[in-house]
């Protein structure tokens, strides 16, 4: 290994292990943590202060607000370079009647225990209404410590949850994002580097020995998000699994070394006056940044940033119109000041007349 090559990969296992310093102190809680901290220099402040919340996929259903994050709990789980130390174990539903107003805790939904096949970190999850079945999809690593996808089902938007037997035929990686498009067929994003293991699964087969990181093939084309139709039943996937495709304004698609451009996780997509928009976060440079396309499979235009880097190392959002208005949950670290312990918020998001998002800059400037 050259020592360009070496001072990257160093690079990168310090700052995850920084990370996990960071956040290995004590198990304070959320609500424990708020009296220290300076409220005004956030653009927005957290939706739930009494636990640590993030990764927030945000739905209108019967027109009420529904918010599907993950929860963030100090375990004291060593930290790696893999994420261990993001060690979730279950899911709670929050909800609220608009922006701004109270917002419910409706208590677990799912719980580690209840899914036969996941043995650990129950991550970024994602939700969906259809066939009159709201449904959870979920990532989770199985004994193996291969992260797969599964789903579960519930009467109630709020669950709770019952988790089918086996994780998804062909998942892998993490971050679900469901999209049902206008015309009742629905598409599954998701992908990760990085912790995500998105990287080791070259070749089409997992690499238990394969990179942590994205950082020793610069030069290479980067590691793409991936895409599925669901099956009617919303259980499987309907045909293979393709590779999202973000190119810049020439065609090309981007290198590995574009850290602020390229895709790293969160995969998002909404639509916008016949446009998609597939939004997603570019992990270690902190942008949250989208690219636009006329079909839900791509391929998709690097458009730029919607969202500066929040306090803290991570962002992971979801975008929803609500009464004629669009939003963008997030999260920050404004609560625990360190990383991994994440809270989750809310702002206003708002398309220029010629489409573009325009950009948001989560901390005040003073």
């Amino acid at each position: 290994m050259n020592k360009k090559k070496q001072l990257a990969l160093t690079l990168a296992v310090s700052v995850l292990l920084a990370a996990g310093c960071q956040s290995s102190g004590g198990k304070a809680t959320a609500q424990q943590e708020t009296s220290r901290v300076d409220t005004g220099k956030y653009l927005s402040q957290p939706l739930v202060n009494n636990m640590y919340t993030a990764d927030p996929s945000a739905h209108v259903f019967n027109g009420r607000i529904y918010i599907y994050p993950s929860h963030d709990v100090d375990f004291g789980t060593p930290q790696s370079v893999g994420g261990d130390h993001f060690d979730m174990r279950d899911y709670h539903v929050f909800s609220m009647d608009s922006i701004g107003g109270k917002v419910t805790d409706h208590g677990v939904a799912l719980s580690l225990q209840d899914v036969s096949w996941a043995q650990r970190q129950l991550w970024a999850p994602d939700a969906a209404f259809k066939n009159g079945t709201y449904y959870l999809y979920f990532p989770a690593k199985d004994p193996e410590g291969i992260f797969r996808i599964g789903v579960a089902t519930s009467k109630s938007p709020s669950g709770p949850f019952k988790a089918e037997p086996k994780p998804i035929e062909g998942s892998f990686s993490i971050d679900p994002a469901v999209f049902i498009d206008e015309d009742g067929v629905s598409y599954m994003y998701f992908g990760g580097i990085w912790g995500g293991q998105l990287q080791k699964w070259e070749g089409g087969k997992f690499n238990p020995k394969g990179s942590e990181t994205d950082l020793l093939k610069d030069d290479a084309p980067a590691l793409a998000p991936k895409v599925a139709k669901m099956s009617a039943d919303m259980l499987s996937f309907d045909g293979a699994v393709r590779d999202v495709q973000i190119l810049d304004k020439n065609g090309k698609p981007f290198l590995t070394k574009d850290h602020d451009k390229r895709f790293f996780e969160a995969a998002w997509m909404h639509k916008y006056n016949g446009k998609y928009y597939f939004s997603y976060s570019t992990g270690n440079t902190h942008f949250l940044a989208y690219a636009t396309g006329d079909s839900p499979m791509g391929p998709f235009t690097y458009q730029g940033a919607f969202m500066n880097p929040v306090h803290g190392w991570t962002s992971h959002h979801s975008i929803v119109e609500v009464k004629g208005k669009w939003y963008v949950f997030y999260h920050d670290t404004q609560l625990s000041d360190k990383t991994y312990l994440r809270n989750m918020k809310v702002t206003e998001l708002k398309h220029a007349k010629d489409g573009s998002i325009e950009l948001i800059e989560p901390l005040r400037i003073k």
